[in-house]
C-alpha cells in the first residue's frame, strides 16, 4: 500500500471537489496533456464540477476506458453519448477518443486504439470500480498483461449496468475496453469509489495483495495511485 494514497471524503460531491483540485494542480504545473476518462454514475458529480469550473482543457487529449459493442454514438446508452452529455458538449478539449463499438473489425479497432493510447502516453487515468472489483470492463480473471480487447461482461456487471439503460434497449454483453496493462501505463491513477456497494472492492485493495479475481487489486503494482472514497474504513 506504500504507493497507494487513500483519501476519505464526506460525500461524492466532496470527492469530486478533491479530484478537481488534483486536476487543477496538474494543469497549473503543465503536467496534464493526456487524460484517461471513465463513465458511470460515480463520474457524474466529477464531470459536473469540471464543467462548472474555469479549468482550460483546450490542450488536453482524452481517452475513454471503454464502450459497449454494437451501440452507436447516438444511442443514449452508449458511453460516447454519456461523455458528450456530461462533459464534451460543455468543455473544449484538444481531442477526444472513445473506442468504436460499431467497428466492423473489433480486433483491428482494439489494436488501433491501443496504439493511439501508447503513442499519446496517459498522464492521468481516472477510474471507477464495479461491485465485483472490475476496473474498466476488466472482469475477474483478466490477466495483468491484457491490452485493449473485447470483453465478455459478467452477469454481475450486466445486472448492475442494465438499470441505466433507457428506451428498453438491451444491454450488450460485450464491450471494448482498455486492458490492465493499458491502464497501468498511465503515470498516475485516480480511482473514485462511492457508496457501500463498493466496500468489498476497496477492502480487497486495503488487504494489500494482488488477487486476479479482483482486478482492482492490480493497482497495488502501480507506483502512483490515489483512491478517493466516502467509505468509513
Amino acid at each position: 500500500m506504500e504507493n497507494c494514497k487513500l483519501i476519505q471524503v464526506a460525500s461524492p460531491e466532496k470527492g469530486a471537489e478533491h479530484f478537481y483540485q488534483m486536476i487543477k494542480e496538474e494543469l497549473d504545473h503543465n503536467r496534464l496533456h493526456v487524460l484517461g476518462l471513465a463513465t458511470g454514475s460515480t463520474m457524474i458529480p466529477v464531470y459536473k464540477k469540471l464543467t462548472e469550473s474555469e479549468l482550460d482543457f483546450s490542450d488536453v487529449t482524452t481517452f475513454n476506458l471503454d464502450e459497449y459493442v454494437g451501440l452507436s454514438a447516438s444511442s443514449p446508452n452508449s458511453y460516447a453519448y454519456f461523455m458528450k452529455d456530461h462533459l464534451f458538449n460543455k468543455k473544449n478539449f484538444k481531442d477526444t477518443n472513445i473506442p468504436n463499438g460499431m467497428a466492423e473489425d473489433l480486433d483491428a479497432e482494439c489494436k488501433r486504439y491501443e496504439h493511439a493510447l501508447q503513442e499519446a502516453k496517459l498522464d492521468i487515468q481516472l477510474l471507477g470500480v464495479g461491485e465485483n472489483g472490475h476496473i474498466a470492463f476488466n472482469e475477474p480473471g483478466t490477466p495483468a498483461d491484457s491490452v485493449t480487447h473485447v470483453a465478455q461482461l459478467t452477469d454481475s456487471t450486466l445486472g448492475v449496468n442494465s438499470q441505466y439503460f433507457e428506451n428498453d434497449e438491451k444491454i450488450p454483453n460485450t464491450a471494448l475496453t482498455m486492458g490492465i496493462a493499458s491502464i497501468m501505463s498511465a503515470k498516475k491513477l485516480i480511482l473514485l469509489a462511492f457508496g457501500e456497494k463498493k466496500r468489498p472492492a476497496i477492502t480487497k485493495v486495503l488487504e494489500g495483495k494482488v488477487d486476479p479475481d479482483w482486478t482492482i487489486t492490480y493497482l497495488l503494482k502501480h507506483n502512483d495511485v490515489t483512491i478517493i472514497t466516502d467509505l468509513e474504513l
